[in-house]
Order: C-alpha cells, then sequence, then structure tokens
C-alpha cells in the first residue's frame, strides 16, 4: 500500500515541544516478574501504558510518535515469549481501531514485517487501512525493527534505481528508510533503567534528545510524558552550530 504524505497533521501544543518522539519501551518483563507474573503479562500491560502515553501526545499536539516493539535481535527471546507477541500484535492490534480514531492517530509500521506470520501482517495492514484517513497523530510502530537493518534495507532500495555510477549521498540514504516522510526523530525516550539506543532508528536519531527513566514502561502514563517534553523544551538544540 502506497503510503504518501500525511496531511492535516495538528500543530504542536508548544513550538518547544518535539515534533517526533520514539520510545523505547523498556521493563515489561521485569514489571511483571516484580509481581510474581509471568513476562506476557507485563506486556499485556505495555499495551495499556501504550494507549495512555498515546491519548496524552494527542492532548500535547505532537504529531509524530514511534514505538519501539519489536526489534530485530528480539528474535532471540525465548519462543513461548515471541509466540505470545506475534499473537498480541495478531489479536489486539485491530481491535484498538476504535481507539486510534477517538485520538486521531494514523497507524504505520517501521520495519521488515515481511518477517512476521500472516495473522500479525493481516492485522497491521488492517489496521493502516482502517487509519489511512485519520490525522491528528502518526503512531508508527517498529516491528522487527533495527537501525543497521533499516540502513541496509535503504541502500538496497537505492541500488535498484541507482543511475550509472553516481555515488550514494545522504539524501538517498534518508529518502530511502522506512516511513521516509516522518521527520527525524527529536526525543528519545527509554522507559526501564537502561541507558543505550539497542539498534533503535540510528539514522534519525542522529540530533535526538535523551531522556532515560527508571520507571518500568507499564507505570508510564500522561504525567510521564508530559515531564520528559517539559524537560526538553528546556534545553538548547544546537545541531553542531554554537548559540546565536
Amino acid at each position: 500500500m502506497a503510503l504518501g504524505k500525511v496531511n492535516n497533521i495538528a500543530p504542536v501544543g508548544t513550538e518547544l515541544y518535539p515534533s517526533h518522539v520514539g520510545i523505547i519501551m523498556d521493563g515489561n518483563g521485569r514489571w511483571a516478574t516484580k509481581r510474581g507474573l509471568p513476562r506476557t503479562a507485563g506486556h499485556y500491560e505495555g499495551v495499556k501504558a501504550a494507549k495512555r502515553i498515546t491519548t496524552e501526545a494527542s492532548r500535547l499536539g505532537i504529531p509524530y510518535l514511534t514505538y519501539y516493539v519489536f526489534s530485530t535481535e528480539n528474535w532471540k527471546r525465548p519462543q513461548k515469549e515471541v509466540d505470545y507477541l506475534m499473537n498480541l500484535l495478531a489479536t489486539r492490534l485491530y481491535s484498538e481501531v476504535d481507539f486510534y480514531k477517538r485520538v486521531g492517530a494514523r497507524v504505520l509500521i517501521r520495519g521488515d514485517f515481511e518477517k512476521l506470520n500472516n495473522a500479525a501482517r493481516d492485522a497491521i495492514i488492517a489496521t493502516q487501512e482502517a487509519t489511512a484517513d485519520l490525522d491528528r497523530l502518526v503512531v508508527s510502530l517498529a516491528i522487527n525493527h533495527g537501525g543497521h537493518d533499516e540502513i541496509v534495507r535503504s541502500i538496497n532500495r537505492w541500488l535498484k534505481t541507482r543511475n550509472g555510477d553516481t555515488p550514494i549521498s545522504e539524501t538517498d540514504i534518508r529518502s530511502n528508510l522506512d516511513l521516509s516522510f516522518i521527520p527525524p526523530v527529536d526525543l528519545i525516550i527509554r522507559s526501564g533503567g537502561e541507558k543505550r539506543l539497542s539498534n533503535f532508528m540510528l539514522w534519525d536519531a542522529a540530533y535526538a534528545e535523551f531522556a532515560f527513566y527508571d520507571t518500568l514502561w507499564p507505570d508510564w502514563g500522561a504525567k510521564e510524558l508530559k515531564s520528559a517534553c517539559d524537560d526538553f523544551a528546556k534545553r538548547a538544540r544546537r545541531f553542531g552550530g554554537v548559540d546565536s
């Protein structure tokens, strides 16, 4: 399905807030283990947290939100957990269409989702089609996503259209990334206490601000997102330059 550009995205609530927030949702398993629950229970609660954050992002007027749902490395997890996550995508993603419509969220996928099972792929396609006309914010779900893999696939796309001996440029790579019409990420939030990117949006994170929090993902809500955006608003972004 051709994605095209998103029109009529709502203005950001404040000019100092990020236009694009990326979130590494860490701590689901630990949240469940602390409560004597199976790790899968943490992932289920993590979906609820994502809905709370999406609702607040819509309220704040943040136009682009990217969730790191499943990485290219997550296939190494126990098979039972991987199967649960795939089933969660297959059974829960499309069932939330009414929620997406309520907050005005267009849902798109970032990553090589062709490697997912048929049920998960069908749910992804159906959800993208059902939300295609929503334009308050774009929620991109990074599924089977890895920064290295995305750059490699971008270059391979470019090679298919290469003209003669023309060398590849930054613009060529950027224009062939997944969802290339979405601007680079301004703020990357990671929950759960870890302080690393874990192969998330490596190209578009070149000048992102980072915010790391100890709070485990299932405990996140509107207050936490608002606090992170308020902190972002206080930072000076120079992009390699100096203050004027």
